[in-house]
């Protein structure tokens, strides 16, 4: 007796609904072991991917990137050029990887937002505009 529509569930009696209750039930259950199951695999999958150096991108898509290396951190070279300027989050992101800052993110901007944010040694002038802080 399996209905498609809840409207439908009205017509029934209490016995119906009951029996129809459990049939949720269990179908829900199903699926919950089912579930685990793919999880369990996608896991298995995702550590034989990194094994092999790759990586899962947002949309599950996979990744094959190395992330580059650096001579300072983010957040230093932000602080240098920033120093005697104040500049927009998207300038400041360009700036920075002109300067020879190498990223592979597709989300470099954002990186970029967030280090401003945090870091202690910049100082936000503005919506959207930030500064180094002047040593002392």
């Amino acid at each position: 007796m399996a209905r498609s529509s809840s409207s439908s569930l009205s017509n029934l009696s209490i016995r119906e609904l009951q029996m129809e209750m459990r049939r949720r039930q269990r179908k829900l259950s199903t699926l919950h072991r089912k579930r685990e199951k793919l999880i369990t695999q996608l896991r298995t999958i995702d550590s034989v991917i990194a094994e092999h150096g790759g990586s899962i991108g947002g949309g599950g898509e996979l990744v094959m990137r190395k992330r580059p290396k650096n001579d300072s951190k983010l957040a230093d070279a932000l602080v240098a050029v920033l120093t005697g300027k104040t500049m927009s989050v998207t300038d400041v992101a360009e700036a920075v990887q002109k300067a020879g800052y190498k990223t592979t993110s597709p989300n470099f901007r954002t990186i970029v937002n967030q280090t401003l944010l945090r870091e202690s040694r910049i100082k936000r002038v503005s919506r959207g505009q930030y500064t180094a802080k002047a040593k002392g």
